[in-house]
């Protein structure tokens, strides 16, 4: 099997799956150097930037290299091959000696690079998979991506409200619930809350000073907020990487500057900042109506109940977050949950169109 000093794959990975890696594995495992040209059409959803940070991820040991490609798309017209290639030419300028594909358009673009053209898998027999069909069902195709794409495709369900209104409690029954569909399912994760982790330990460090210490004398400074909004965040992007298409969160950063304005009494930049970068798609609110307050410990704002409420209220709604406010018992407040996160998943996700293909895989003609 011969082997090159410089390779090239090109496609759009819109989004990469199984089936795009198979082939540049191939691909490297056969060249001392290999080149990925991502191309993106403007008009497709997926930023460009986002695409090549994935495939570099993935693949850290290939050049992974960006172009914008608005070209209309015919296989079988010489002016439109010519228009491509000075997109690819421009984006990979130096002397490649091999062009892996699995597509009908191998051949000429192969031809064209005055290089070698290799066919991997045209079949799809390895990985039945393509990105027509991702984008068309992305929960269907969870195990063809990889942890990067499922990050940021996965569906994020924040559970938020005062104290003990019974978020936890909630947080774990979702996730229960959609576990118990098997499956990719089974994968549905929790993210814990970080702030009660923080508290926890601010408490063990100063009974550790003072003894008889109780929560009351624990004391935040505003730089807290902005630390656990971060850790917050970054559990849950870990989290997103691994489980399923829906990831359920025990509040986030977006909670967090409720709770800053409760401990701290006003907005800090920095958290709403971080708050305005969350990736999440829907809000539960536990309503404090009903629900008895516990004191485990770790709480002492019965009193700020309904303040809290309404501020997550008012923020959930000034912000534009869709979001859901459960009241009454334990089975009616998951119920409600669960309705509006399968609202939520039924309405899948949306990718633009990318541009259309002319041409099929009609043989191309001589070309100039």
């Amino acid at each position: 099997m011969r082997r090159y000093r410089h390779g090239l794959v090109l496609g759009k990975f819109y989004p990469p799956h199984a089936g795009h890696h198979h082939l540049v594995r191939t691909a490297r495992d056969r060249c001392d150097r290999l080149t990925v040209l991502v191309c993106a059409a403007s008009v497709e959803s997926i930023p460009l930037d986002a695409r090549t940070a994935w495939m570099s991820e993935v693949h850290p040991d290939v050049r992974v290299v960006g172009a914008v490609d608005d070209i209309p798309v015919d296989i079988t017209d010489p002016a439109v091959w010519d228009a491509h290639m000075a997109v690819f030419r421009s984006a990979v300028p130096e002397r490649v000696d091999a062009v892996f594909t699995s597509e009908a358009y191998g051949e000429e673009l192969a031809r064209r690079f005055r290089a070698d053209s290799v066919c991997v898998d045209p079949g799809r027999t390895v990985f039945p998979v393509s990105g027509t069909a991702v984008r068309d069902d992305p929960a269907g195709c969870w195990d063809f991506l990889e942890p990067p794409v499922r990050a940021a495709l996965a569906r994020r369900v924040v559970v938020l409200g005062a104290e003990s209104t019974g978020t936890t409690t909630l947080a774990d029954a979702l996730a229960a619930h959609y576990r118990a569909r098997g499956g990719i399912w089974a994968r549905t994760a929790v993210v814990p809350e970080y702030g009660r982790e923080y508290s926890e330990r601010k408490l063990a460090a100063l009974r550790a000073e003072q003894p008889g210490a109780v929560w009351s004398d624990v004391r935040f400074d505003t730089d807290d907020f902005p630390l656990i909004a971060r850790r917050q965040t970054e559990r849950e992007n870990a989290a997103a990487r691994t489980g399923s298409p829906v990831l359920i969160c025990d509040t986030d950063a977006f909670a967090t500057t409720v709770w800053h304005e409760r401990y701290m009494g006003g907005p800090h930049e920095e958290v709403a900042r971080i708050a305005a970068a969350g990736r999440g798609d829907l809000w539960v609110l536990t309503d404090h109506e009903g629900v008895p307050f516990e004191d485990d410990g770790l709480r002492d704002g019965e009193h700020l109940r309904p303040w809290m409420t309404a501020r997550f209220t008012e923020e959930l709604t000034r912000t534009g977050r869709r979001f859901v406010t459960v009241t009454g018992p334990r089975e009616q407040r998951l119920a409600a949950a669960v309705a509006a996160v399968d609202e939520l998943l039924a309405e899948g996700w949306y990718f633009a169109d990318p541009l259309p293909t002319r041409g099929g895989d009609a043989p191309v003609p001589e070309l100039r």
